[in-house]
């Protein structure tokens, strides 16, 4: 059953990406094209801003998720309704502050920001995102998090991109027919309403027994503090590069930067899928040692090959992509021949840890660590200040890279410590794909690509992921023989099992 779920969110989450990718492609192009570079700027920095206030949520999420994991291991249904009555009981208590968050947000940033789009409509895009987002945290978070440790991932998949694809469809029509950038930020505001009763429609048909109002375990999620200094540094990596820039440069380069964060985020979500559908299977077997380290071997070296061989790709071709999407968006720069090296290194790096960090978090280390997230923040905040003065967008890149050199071994030296094992194991994972994705990088970048068309591009990205990917999933296996036959192994006892099913109906 395990097997499957993870099987599920794998499928279900990459088919999202897909969907997604292909509908969310549509809008940043018809904004720069309808309504400018400015105001594609002014979407992205609100919208990185408003990912901070998301941070209230942080440290409860995480902590509840992980705290579920051992009960529903056991099924002990009465100490999974004490966590999430425990749950809600903090998502209710913070909810009122992230509303006040939002209103004092929507007047400071109408009032400093320079910009020719007129302040009223900045007013109202900033309180129709906030909003939404304070009501999605106020009623759907605790549906979320039970989701998420019982390995369902993929309900959640499949009801965001449902609503998803159909919010990116009416943003394009609402575009085309002339409809400026505050009718387009309603139709979030409008899809979000219905996202949230869609949740608690599923929960009461399919989770009805769960009462929300239990006895609170509030020593279950006593962590959740902590917690929140650790996601506040993750939230610190990716989105406060935009923040720098919006107050250090101008919109028009935070559009820039945005662009490439937006394709880098897409390839993300892809790489997201994998790395968190079996962090469940993770959780649930972290007191059955010999267990855990037969899947978290298999966990760590797949993720890594996947997250290389994407990037790599995206590394590939972005800059031949770009060309095409930017045609005819003259007010800015949108090829540069060092940002996709840049955002290569701090993507690979930031998800290359995952696998890691996910140890630290299943062993509930949140407060043993809290000072090296803080650390991480200082430094990626003070360098990228005074980095993007020297270097402008350069400099932010710069300064995040310099926090993931610290922090990313940092975490595989602790998690190395909590296994009782050599964390050279995991830098000759990471040797093997950072070598073969600078490999493959460069050859690539020899060869003559003429994707002057989207159809030529299509065909040449095909033919490059049929080789590049069975290429770093096959090295990964040669290097780690033991993994690769147990991961075969795994898959073949479940089609033989499910060739018997076949058999028997």
């Amino acid at each position: 059953m395990e097997k499957k779920k993870g099987i599920k969110n794998i499928l279900w989450g990459v088919l999202s990406q897909v969907l997604t990718i292909g509908v969310g492609l549509i809008i940043p192009r018809l904004v720069l094209t309808n309504l400018g570079s400015e105001a594609n700027g002014l979407l992205s920095s609100i919208g990185n801003i408003l990912t901070y206030m998301s941070l209230l949520e942080a440290g409860v999420g995480v902590a509840s998720v992980q705290a579920l994991y051992k009960p529903i291991a056991e099924k002990n249904s009465e100490k999974i309704n004490q966590i999430i009555s425990a749950t809600n009981y903090y998502y209710r208590k913070t909810g009122r502050i992230y509303l006040l968050f939002i209103l004092l947000l929507s007047a400071g940033y109408t009032l400093l920001v320079k910009t020719e789009i007129p302040k009223l409509y900045v007013l109202l895009i900033i309180l129709m995102s906030g909003v939404s987002g304070v009501l999605n945290y106020y009623f759907q978070g605790k549906y979320k998090v039970i989701l998420s440790a019982e390995g369902k991932n993929y309900v959640t998949t499949n009801i965001t991109t449902i609503l998803g694809i159909t919010t990116s469809l009416v943003k394009a029509a609402v575009l085309i027919a002339g409809g400026n950038v505050v009718a387009v930020q309603s139709i979030y505001f409008v899809v979000n309403l219905i996202q949230m009763l869609v949740f608690v429609l599923y929960m009461k048909k399919h989770y009805a027994w769960i009462n929300y109002h239990d006895t609170p375990d509030l020593d279950a999620i006593s962590q959740k503090n902590a917690v929140l200094v650790h996601q506040i540094s993750g939230i610190v990596f990716t989105n406060t590069d935009v923040l720098v820039l919006t107050v250090l440069t101008t919109l028009k380069q935070v559009s820039v930067y945005s662009m490439y964060a937006m394709i880098f985020g897409m390839v993300k979500a892809i790489v997201t899928v994998f790395t968190e559908s079996f962090v469940y299977a993770l959780g649930q077997s972290f007191h059955n040692k010999p267990r855990f380290f037969r899947i978290f071997d298999a966990y760590e070296t797949y993720c890594l090959a996947i997250s290389g061989a994407l990037f790599c790709l995206l590394n590939v071709l972005i800059l031949p992509f770009l060309r095409l999407y930017t045609a005819g968006v003259t007010d800015a720069n949108y090829l540069d021949p060092y940002l996709p090296w840049l955002f290569t290194t701090f993507y690979l790096m930031h998800h290359g840890r995952a696998p890691s960090a996910h140890v630290i978090n299943i062993a509930q280390k949140f407060e043993a660590t809290k000072w090296r997230s803080i650390l991480e923040s200082v430094i990626n905040v003070t360098s990228s200040v005074i980095l993007t003065y020297f270097f402008g967008i350069y400099g932010v890149l710069f300064g995040t890279i310099i926090a993931l050199l610290y922090r990313t071994n940092d975490i595989i030296i602790y998690s190395s410590k909590i296994m009782q094992r050599s964390p050279l194991i995991t830098y000759r994972r990471w040797l093997t794909n950072v070598v073969l994705l600078f490999a493959i990088s460069i050859i690539c970048s020899k060869l003559p690509i003429h994707a002057d068309t989207y159809p030529k591009l299509i065909l040449y990205g095909v033919m490059l992921c049929v080789t590049v990917i069975p290429a770093f999933f096959a090295v990964n296996s040669i290097f780690e023989p033991k993994v690769a036959k147990y991961v075969f192994g795994v898959v073949k006892r479940m089609v033989s099992e499910k060739l018997k099913r076949r058999e028997k109906t």
